[in-house]
């Protein structure tokens, strides 16, 4: 569930003037030594807390805080954000955070910090992470690295912390707003402290009996998902049965994997095979990239036809999505993810069916047991082992437990609640946020359309209003009302052609255009979707067939005999405004050179003869330009 930096801030009270005298009125006490941020506005803090506050283990955490204050505070309450994960830092986001939640702070503190174990807070590393091997192995030598320490990571911890933080700061109440797992921590310290909660924002929903290893709500709202995409004929050219599509291939790779040929970023094939936990890793990576779950049932179609380059295509792009846990790229760096500290959490109280004592044998044979016996209504389309492999289970199996096992989540308080939560989220799928209505009586539950995970980052709603409308709203007072209706920025693609003679249009000519402006969207695609998803631009990104596109800072980029129809190499240079000039030759094309634009109008010559069509609908592209794309980067929450 991690995260990432957006680009703009503007936080108004800065440019007034009026910040000033706000840092003298802030309501905290003297228990936080405040000096001034290099960041205009904010102030910064270390505030040391006990590593173990039953006095067994010894040590402190230096908990690095940061705060913008309110030119008034008449109420003494702080707006608390908390990063998701776990392992994600939140001072790197600052910024952002202020942003997004200007309605709530005219007259509330911002108080942020690293929860212990993450960024400037002491951020747990382990060597082992950065080797190779057996995931087992190094999750349990990662556990021997940090000792007795690794039991005081926990949720609870952070919890107690928070409580540390709003005493010494002077605050009587706090308004406490989480993103994937920070609503988890949001939702334990208002269990905890009912009174000391003013209100809570819950983006992307966790809840309070924590992530369910098993990820049975991500299995059973797949299909759900996928229908929702497809609606209102959205599939046309992809599948006429997505549901099927899903279930018949989940079937499929359970009974033998997926193979063939993919393309890397360097224009090199290689071999590559995938089973059914591949299949469920695409759909969880589509929260983070929507042009994964764009592309997902036109290849899925493609794979029931015998076409596997598309879907093994996502599958290389989905790498490093899904878990929270990398261990090629593991960041122990102040501002990075920690993925020591998502072990540490997440194996020391998820609630795993197993004995917490046992050995790896022992609790690979219970947990087993447990995954055969969950009902198929629970698994969706896929089978436990689905259950097994594609959730924390393989990363905890090893991991010897430091601390007791959890205590069952205390019940949520009757505070006022907004919960957010995106209609195309599987790694927190809106059924889970539903139930907080059922456990807060009055909590206002908005679904964001089109919206993968971490709403407030992401949302896909015309201009991104719905998360800004609803956050508006329940800081005035009032009850938001549900998002407005749009159209999906990212919407499903055709599936792919495996010859220039499928392509249904009259005459090679029009044929090969078609061909041309598929190959140009396509490339655009999949830089758009590797920018969302790393926050960086690709410097290559490979093509569905054959050859590669160089990519430019600007988003202008070059194919270098990319092919996304068997045969037909487009070569050529396309702007950051994606007005393309190409040249076309193979697989049966006619041979010329094409200058196409984003509204589909195409000019040029094939086969020596000239060529010029107006703004065309089966060439144009309604994807966003990349420097669109940019924009809308979803940062905050990628685990």
């Amino acid at each position: 569930m991690s995260a990432r930096r957006l680009r703009r801030f503007s936080l108004l009270i800065a440019a007034s003037g009026v910040l000033t005298a706000a840092l003298g009125a802030s309501a905290a006490s003297a228990e936080i030594a405040w000096t001034a941020c290099p960041t205009a506005g904010f102030q910064c803090a270390g505030f040391p807390v006990p590593l173990d506050r039953g006095n067994v283990v010894p040590g402190t955490v230096n908990l690095s805080v940061e705060r913008v204050p309110a030119a008034t505070n008449p109420n003494r309450v702080a707006v608390v954000p908390l990063a998701g994960g776990p392992g994600q830092a939140a001072l790197p986001l600052a910024q952002t955070f202020a942003e997004v939640m200007q309605p709530a702070i005219a007259d509330r503190d911002l108080l942020l910090f690293d929860q212990r174990g993450t960024g400037a807070s002491g951020a747990l590393s382990c060597k082992a992470l950065g080797e190779r091997g057996s995931i087992v192995k190094l999750a349990q030598t990662c556990a021997n690295e940090l000792g007795p320490a690794r039991g005081f990571y926990r949720t609870a911890d952070t919890v107690a912390d928070i409580e540390a933080l709003r005493v010494a700061g002077g605050y009587d109440k706090l308004v406490l707003f989480g993103v994937s797992y920070g609503t988890k921590v949001a939702e334990d310290y208002a269990a905890a402290y009912p009174n000391n909660v003013e209100a809570l924002v819950l983006d992307s929903v966790v809840l309070p009996e924590g992530p369910d290893p098993f990820q049975r709500s991500t299995l059973s709202d797949a299909p759900r998902v996928l229908r929702d995409l497809c609606a209102a004929k959205a599939c046309r050219g992809a599948t006429d049965s997505v549901q099927s599509d899903l279930t018949g291939l989940a079937a499929k790779l359970r009974k033998s994997a997926l193979r063939g040929k993919v393309v890397l970023s360097s224009g090199k094939r290689t071999s590559l095979s995938m089973g059914q936990s591949d299949l469920l890793s695409i759909l969880l990576a589509g929260d983070l990239n929507p042009t994964l779950r764009a592309e997902l049932p036109g290849s899925m179609r493609a794979a029931l036809r015998g076409d596997s380059a598309p879907l093994l295509r996502l599958a290389v792009r989905s790498e490093g999505l899904t878990t929270g846990l990398s261990l090629r790229h593991q960041s122990d760096a102040t501002g990075g993810d920690s993925d020591a500290l998502f072990l540490a959490t997440t194996c020391e109280e998820a609630p795993f069916a197993w004995t917490r004592t046992a050995t790896a044998e022992q609790r690979y044979q219970e947990i087993t047991t447990a995954a055969q016996a969950i009902p198929k209504a629970q698994l969706g389309p896929f089978s436990p082992s689905a259950a097994l492999q594609g959730g924390p289970v393989p990363l905890c199996l090893g991991w010897p437990d430091a601390s007791p096992a959890p205590v069952a989540a205390a019940p949520l308080p009757p505070v006022r609640t907004l919960v957010l939560d995106g209609q195309m989220d599987l790694r927190t799928p809106f059924e889970d946020a539903e139930q907080i209505a059922q456990r807060i009586p009055g909590a206002a539950v908005v679904k964001v359309p089109f919206t993968g995970h971490s709403t407030v980052s992401s949302d896909a709603s015309t201009d991104s209003t719905c998360t800004k409308g609803a956050l508006s709203t329940f800081f005035a007072g009032g009850v938001p009302a549900p998002c407005a209706a749009s159209e999906n920025p990212y919407s499903p693609t055709r599936r792919p052609p495996t010859s220039l003679g499928a392509i249904t249009a009259n005459g090679r000519s029009r044929k090969t255009i078609i061909a041309a402006s598929a190959t140009v969207a396509d490339a655009a695609r999949q830089i758009i979707g590797d920018a969302l998803a790393l926050s960086a631009i690709p410097k290559h990104v490979g093509g569905l067939r054959a050859g590669n596109a160089t990519v430019n800072r600007d988003g202008s980029f070059k194919l270098n005999h990319y092919q996304y129809v068997p045969g037909v190499v487009v070569s050529g240079k396309v702007n950051a405004s994606r007005t393309a000039t190409v040249t076309i030759r193979g697989g049966g094309a006619l041979s010329g050179k094409l200058t196409i634009t984003a509204g589909g109008a195409v000019h040029g010559t094939l086969g020596g003869k000239k060529v010029t069509i107006g703004s065309a609908a089966s060439v144009r592209s309604s994807l966003p330009t990349v420097k669109q794309a940019l924009a809308r980067l979803p940062l905050l929450a990628r685990r």
